[in-house]
């Protein structure tokens, strides 16, 4: 959407929620209130700019509303049309996540439209975004400007988002690795190489569980991440992990690898921050000694003839 009609949307919602602030027997305007707001004025923009012949109806001759009709728009996404009106009314009512999902569909939002439809109405997309806004090609320069310092950009999940070379070999073949088992607490309890690799793997798994914990107490009701916990609980040795219930924030400290191709690594860990905590994150294994200095040079190398 252009700035002109994100303008056009919060000037219309701004204006409204003044309006009902102001009339007797309405009390201060609360943030559900503004967003109610936001979100009726979100969906009215949005359906006026849709013509009849983006969803394959005649326009006819005594159409008088610009874009399509509410009730067109309630039956394309499969939605009872006094439902449909009282969110273009503000009303206060619950908005169930496949409702939010048939509205994006119906009205062609993209991935930024769906996702601040869905952060207005409240309510936890369901469906895992395709690609990750945090990286970026400037981060992912960074990231390779740090070889032969492994480095890699992680969410609060642990999933592994974008690498370096030298990350990506240095506890096992990344690459070879499918996009959705990239998670370093999966492969911590599935994946071989990548177990042999670190040399205090029950100390790790302990760590990650209880970051993993403090970070899910933001995160409740997503699915994302009741989806992940789903399918760690498959694995008794995470269970028995995370029935400790330890809980535990990010610190920087050493760890040691047992790297298939140079041998062992001993490195220091930190974390740099792309965003709030517990949020998006850089993480950079440099070298504690020259010995390892000298062994992620030549994983580096290893790393560039392929």
């Amino acid at each position: 959407m252009t700035t002109m009609a994100q303008e056009t949307v919060t000037g219309a919602a701004v204006g409204a929620v003044t309006e009902a602030a102001g009339a007797p027997g309405v009390g201060p305007q609360t943030a559900s209130t503004v967003r109610r707001h936001e979100l009726a004025a979100f969906l009215r923009h949005r359906r006026e700019h849709i013509t009849p012949e983006q969803v394959g109806l005649p326009r006819g001759t005594r159409r008088r509303t610009p874009g399509l009709r509410r009730e067109e728009v309630a039956q394309l996404a499969a939605v009872g049309v006094t439902w449909y009106t009282w969110l273009e009314q503000a009303r206060d009512i619950q908005v169930s996540v496949q409702v939010l999902d048939a509205l994006a569909r119906t009205l062609f939002l993209d991935s930024s439209e769906r996702s601040h439809l869905f952060q207005l109405a409240g309510a936890i997309d369901p469906r895992p975004a395709t690609s990750c806004a945090v990286v970026t090609p400037a981060l992912q320069a960074m990231l390779d400007q740090l070889d032969p310092i492994p480095a890699c950009l992680q969410n609060s999940r642990y999933d592994i988002l974008a690498y370096n070379r030298t990350y990506g070999m240095l506890l096992c073949d990344l690459d070879a690795v499918p996009p959705e088992d990239r998670n370093c607490m999966i492969l911590s309890y599935t994946h071989e190489e990548w177990r042999s690799s670190i040399v205090h793997l029950e100390k790790t798994q302990r760590l990650m569980a209880a970051r993993f914990r403090g970070s899910m107490a933001d995160h409740l009701a997503d699915p994302t991440w009741k989806t992940l916990l789903k399918r760690l609980r498959t694995s008794p040795e995470f269970c028995e992990v995370w029935d400790r219930h330890e809980v535990m924030g990010a610190s920087p400290r050493r760890k040691e690898f047992r790297n298939a191709h140079v041998g062992r690594i001993t490195v220091d860990h930190t974390d740099l921050w792309l965003g709030p905590a517990r949020g998006p994150r850089m993480v950079t294994y440099a070298p504690a000694d020259a010995e390892s200095r000298g062994r992620l040079e030549r994983l580096h190398a290893i790393a560039q003839a392929r």
